[in-house]
């Protein structure tokens, strides 16, 4: 299927004229709410533009990814199959971004149930090439004091806070919607890494201490010991 933009009428996708005109307060809203869904539910740059409003379920704090938007060479978006099976999977998400998603889908998201949950600035697709803009990416970073932050850096930041809460590496490939475990095993092991200098750094620390009692209790020893 191929659309121009969400106000086209094949497939029956709907636009959302709420998306047009946005403050700068509701812009700022509109940037955490993507930023932190993109991040928690771990998505591709594909799947996060191609979510509806049908793909979110608030009371079951879910998110179902089944389809994925393609830009083409000629400038048209096609909706079509996810890259593999393993992407097409139901992911959860954190209870503390649910209120915000709710409140996001009542200021910003027609109330078709296909309506796009995330759309530019002048309600059309989100894409590679003008995601910066249409998001005013750039006056987020600097704000939140950021530099050279991508879309690619919040799916993995969320891959690897979800490689930090101890997840298996099979729920860890369902989560970023993987076959292989390579992709998966790289986040446990930098996760492991992690760890591992965490307590690298709390054995120095501890050494340290070790040291200066030592050096306290030989000097108290030197001062207390009879002249001969």
């Amino acid at each position: 299927m191929r659309e121009r933009g969400p106000h086209s009428a094949v497939g029956g996708i709907h636009r959302d004229q709420r998306s047009v005109f946005r403050s700068a307060r509701e812009e700022r809203l509109w940037q955490e709410r993507w930023a932190a869904h993109s991040t928690f539910a771990s998505l591709r740059w594909g799947e996060a533009i191609a979510l509806r409003r049908t793909g979110i379920d608030l009371e079951g704090r879910t998110v179902h990814v089944r389809e994925q938007l393609l830009e083409l060479d000629d400038g048209e978006m096609r909706l079509g199959p996810l890259k593999s099976r393993a992407a097409r999977r139901t992911v959860s998400i954190p209870s503390a971004i649910v209120a915000a998603l709710a409140d996001h889908l009542a200021e910003f998201v027609d109330v078709a149930d296909d309506a796009f949950l995330f759309l530019g600035k002048r309600g059309g697709f989100l894409r590679g090439g003008n995601f910066r803009r249409e998001a005013r990416w750039a006056d987020a970073l600097k704000e939140m004091g950021i530099q050279g932050l991508h879309f690619h850096n919040l799916r993995h930041t969320g891959n690897t806070l979800a490689a930090q809460s101890g997840a298996s590496l099979a729920d860890l490939k369902a989560r970023m919607g993987h076959d292989s475990d390579r992709a998966a095993l790289i986040y446990q092991h930098a996760t492991r890494d992690a760890d591992h200098r965490i307590a690298d750094a709390l054995s120095a620390r501890v050494k340290a201490e070790q040291t200066k009692r030592e050096k306290r209790d030989d000097d108290g020893s030197l001062r207390t010991a009879p002249a001969g």
